[in-house]
């Protein structure tokens, strides 16, 4: 279970945080928000076990208001995190990175930077990103790496009596497209 609540703050708080997260809910992964640094991400990250799930190149428009601005380095704010996830944060083995399905070319670049980490990729369905470009961008050479995410496309697949069954439509709908996008990238 991935609880996505994009938790970011100082350490104490932050210590709070990773605690419910994981013990009073239980959940196996939780979004994190790197933006004050690794000691707000550390008590998340402390648990080896458990997955932390940090923003990167989120698929919401308004991402380019931040995240794609140059730092001195010349890099743009989205590559330095992506960097500093592979290269300092992901000590333990346990980091995965939010790259939205809505930006093909920065999940290809952020796949550059970081190598086999996996990535959470919001943004297909609702938010009109395409899963054919989001898996030939972001997959890693062996196929994998991605856990594409869709949620409104399914929470909002039908209502009322019908929901359980609209639902399960659009998942598996969701799925056959994963999987045909994967075998066509691999020819």
């Amino acid at each position: 279970m991935i609880l996505d609540s994009k938790r970011g703050d100082v350490g104490n708080t932050a210590e709070r945080y990773a605690i419910e997260a994981f013990e009073r809910y239980g959940a196996d992964a939780v979004t994190v928000n790197p933006y004050l640094g690794r000691d707000s991400l550390e008590p998340f990250l402390k648990y080896a076990d458990k997955g932390v799930i940090i923003l990167c190149r989120t698929s919401n428009p308004g991402s380019r208001d931040l995240q794609d601005l140059e730092v001195s380095s010349g890099r743009k704010l989205y590559q330095v995190v992506a960097d500093l996830a592979a290269r300092e944060w992901n000590s333990r083995g346990n980091c995965l990175l939010v790259v939205g399905a809505t930006y093909p070319r920065e999940l290809a670049e952020v796949r550059e930077i970081v190598g086999t980490m996996p990535f959470l990729v919001p943004g297909v369905g609702a938010q009109g990103g395409d899963v054919a470009a989001a898996v030939s961008s972001g997959q890693t050479a062996d196929g994998t790496g991605l856990v594409i995410s869709s949620s409104r496309g399914i929470l909002y697949a039908g209502t009322d009596g019908d929901f359980s069954a609209a639902a399960r439509s659009a998942t598996q709908t969701l799925r056959d497209q994963i999987n045909a996008s994967r075998t066509a990238s691999a020819r």
